[in-house]
């Protein structure tokens, strides 16, 4: 069985930092591209940044320059390290894994709150 548990989430002010972890049973993480989502209070997911098996990144608008995804594929554990946080980021960010050669491969955890006070 495929778990994924998201966990590091919390209130922080703003200015403030957080980090994300995402811990996978059930599947090896080399060979699924690992995203972080989130969805802020009424609004819909939207992608925040993803990692490949090789380590490449790419990051939404609203996260570059602030957020870092890493992966250490040893511990089967994808990271977002949240810097200069603002009430905008407040959301609930969920992990997401979704195996490179089958796109019906993909997996959520359960999402963890990140809430970001003024």
């Amino acid at each position: 069985q495929v778990q994924l548990v998201e966990s590091g989430g919390g209130l922080v002010q703003a200015g403030g930092s957080l980090g994300l972890s995402c811990a996978a049973s059930g599947i090896g993480l080399g060979s699924y591209i690992m995203r972080w989502y989130r969805q802020p209070p009424g609004k819909q997911r939207e992608l925040v940044a993803a990692i490949t098996g090789g380590g490449g990144t790419t990051y939404a608008d609203s996260a570059k320059g602030r957020f870092t995804i890493s992966r250490d594929n040893a511990k089967n554990t994808v990271y977002l390290q949240m810097n200069s946080l603002k009430p905008e980021d407040t959301a609930v960010y969920y992990c997401n894994a979704r195996y490179v050669l089958d796109v019906s491969r993909n997996y959520w955890g359960q999402g963890t709150q990140v809430t970001v006070s003024s």
